[in-house]
């Protein structure tokens, strides 16, 4: 173990990446992608240290920082925000030169959850699996990397989804005003574009452009269309300058994507509007975040769209993600497709016509 941006965490340390996972909490990152001209690491760390923090905070706040389990999403009464899985102390069951694994038994779920992160030869890849045990009920659940573009230009990023059939910001405020913190968004908005989002000043936001918007804090779900031969999976990426950072799951996992759009719009503790350039790339089974006792409520039934599912305590859940890395070429620009390429590649596409092969098992995702 190495003590990372001020907490403890384990390593694990291959010719292709270099990742660490906080001991607290489960939180992956920072995260060094070893590419052929240089490192890449896209993974936020939080503007503020452990020690920095108000020890009254959640866990989660206190170690905010790359990627990180959700169950359940958001609030719940019996315990903290975004749960045990993403608060509490995490459990070493092995690790190996390619693999790490955690574990922990959840204090508010009752879940027994495994947090198995790998790394294949030559894949500049992280292979995550949770696999949920002894669970019952409906929860709702989600994946929450948090990527850092406040040292590229404005507008510089390019970001995209796969196809979605549903879009909408979030039905309330995000952002509270009473508490002085600030959203451009129109609430409860309706879109089919990412390129035409409704503002609350009647214009028209580009969300596939990064940074925009500073001072405000906005949240944006796209339910995803259904998989196809073709596109077996459902994917999300973001186009850094020379590199691009994509992320491949089962949509009958995480129907939804949420965008956490987070620039400068929060000014209490202990985000005193310093959490800038940060973009939640979340993938998600949820009614946006509104906790689980929301999304038990299926409040999207009529749109066919789940924010829950039902766990059995005597049928183990295996939730697989996929997050990986890439350079670019100059201009590459939004990706707007990532297809298989055999069973161990895909291909992604940008608008300019240019694309990259990436080594990646996207199988795993089926076992």
């Amino acid at each position: 173990m190495q003590t990372l941006h001020g907490s403890p965490s384990h390593l694990l340390v291959t010719p292709e990446i270099e990742l660490a996972v906080t001991a607290t909490a489960g939180h992956l990152a920072p995260v060094k992608f070893r590419l052929p001209h240089g490192d890449f690491s896209p993974y936020s760390l939080s503007p503020w240290l452990p020690s920095e923090a108000d020890a009254k905070l959640p866990p989660l706040l206190i170690q905010l920082r790359g990627d990180f389990l959700c169950l359940p999403f958001g609030g719940q009464e019996a315990g903290p925000p975004h749960g045990d899985v993403a608060n509490a102390p995490w459990s070493l069951k092995s690790s190996g030169p390619r693999e790490l694994t955690l574990e922990q038994k959840g204090s508010d779920t009752g879940a027994h959850v495994t947090k198995t992160i790998s790394v294949l030869p030559g894949h500049s890849v992280i292979y995550v699996e949770h696999r949920v045990q002894g669970l019952s009920g409906r929860w709702n659940y989600g994946t929450h990397p948090i990527l850092d573009l406040s040292a590229v230009p404005a507008g510089a990023a390019r970001v995209s989804v796969s196809p979605f059939r549903w879009a909408s910001v979030y039905h309330r405020e995000f952002s509270d005003p009473a508490a002085g913190e600030s959203g451009a968004l129109k609430p409860g908005a309706r879109f089919r574009d990412l390129k035409a989002v409704p503002a609350k000043d009647g214009s028209s936001a580009d969300l596939t452009r990064y940074p925009a918007r500073p001072g405000n804090d906005d949240l944006v779900m796209m339910v995803n269309a259904p998989e196809t031969s073709d596109r077996p999976f459902g994917w999300s990426a973001v186009t850094f300058p020379g590199h691009v950072w994509f992320a491949l799951k089962n949509t009958s996992d995480f129907p939804a994507t949420l965008f956490w759009i987070s620039n400068g719009g929060r000014p209490g503790h202990p985000w005193e509007k310093r959490h800038l350039g940060r973009l939640g790339v979340e993938e998600v089974c949820s009614h946006f975040c509104d906790g689980v006792a929301d999304a038990r409520k299926d409040l999207l039934a009529s749109e066919g769209i789940p924010t829950s599912r039902l766990f059995q305590a005597g049928e183990p859940v295996r939730l697989p993600v996929i997050q990986g890395a890439a350079e670019v070429p100059a201009g590459f620009g939004q990706v707007t497709a990532i297809s298989p390429d055999g069973d161990d590649g895909v291909v992604i596409r940008g608008c300019s016509g240019a694309s990259v092969r990436v080594g990646v098992n996207w199988k795993f995702l089926k076992r």
